[in-house]
């Protein structure tokens, strides 16, 4: 049986402005990203079960740094800068830009992508932009639908298969990308977002990756990469 990580033993690393000031490039690491004001703190202390691990501001825009927090000596969780949306100065946005991109394209260590979007409000044009970048560069993402909590059944299944339909269209041959709807408040889908990050996290080889503890099989509120790809592809209109 493959090994898996105790994240509530998650300790913060460190804090970095660029790409030159992260750790070690070594080790495999999963990365965090969404807009600003997704829910990436709340969803990284939810998973920790720390609510101080990450902090959480209350202006979306605000986390500048690449923060960087251990799991073990060679994997890590990193909370990349929220994009989209800030209440700063043009020059400084640019700034942020930069060193994220940066980061995700010359990071080695990097194994997966967590891609985080409002369930209200999925697919915003930079999350589209992310999703196509990243199935250009080969990297796994999988997308964690925030805040489920506030739909009813109903409405969050359709936005996770809107979503899930998107991502179809983009990777129509490769098993890239997966879905789950998520809630920091409600405690909900916990378990299958650290299915996901014990496959990139523990896997030797990123090709021979096997999702096979019970939680990846897919469910009512997460679909798998096969489950995806069996989808009727279809046109997406905003």
């Amino acid at each position: 049986m493959a090994p898996t990580i105790n994240f509530q033993a998650t300790q913060f690393l460190t804090s970095a402005p660029s790409l030159e000031q992260c750790p070690p490039d070594e080790g495999r690491e999963v990365a965090f990203a969404g807009r600003s004001n997704a829910g990436k703190s709340s969803a990284i202390n939810t998973l920790t079960r720390n609510k101080g691990m990450a902090r959480i501001s209350k202006t979306p825009g605000r986390t500048q740094l690449i923060n960087h927090f251990t799991l073990s000596d060679t994997q890590r969780l990193v909370d990349l800068p929220g994009y989209g949306f800030a209440k700063v100065p043009i020059a400084m946005k640019k700034r942020w830009d930069r060193h994220l991109a940066e980061y995700l394209q010359q990071r080695q260590s990097l194994a997966g992508l967590i891609l985080l979007m409002d369930i209200r409000h999925p697919l915003q044009s930079y999350d589209e932009q992310m999703l196509r970048w990243a199935h250009q560069a080969d990297l796994p993402v999988h997308v964690l639908l925030t805040k489920a909590d506030k739909l009813k059944r109903g409405p969050a299944q359709a936005s996770m298969l809107k979503v899930a339909k998107f991502l179809t269209s983009i990777d129509t041959a490769d098993d890239l990308f997966s879905v789950q709807t998520f809630s920091s408040l409600k405690k909900q889908g916990i378990q299958e977002l650290e299915a996901v990050l014990n496959s990139w996290l523990c896997a030797e080889d990123p090709a021979l990756q096997e999702q096979e503890d019970v939680n990846v099989q897919g469910g009512e509120g997460w679909l798998t990469p096969e489950q995806i790809a069996q989808l009727e592809i279809e046109p997406h209109h905003d």
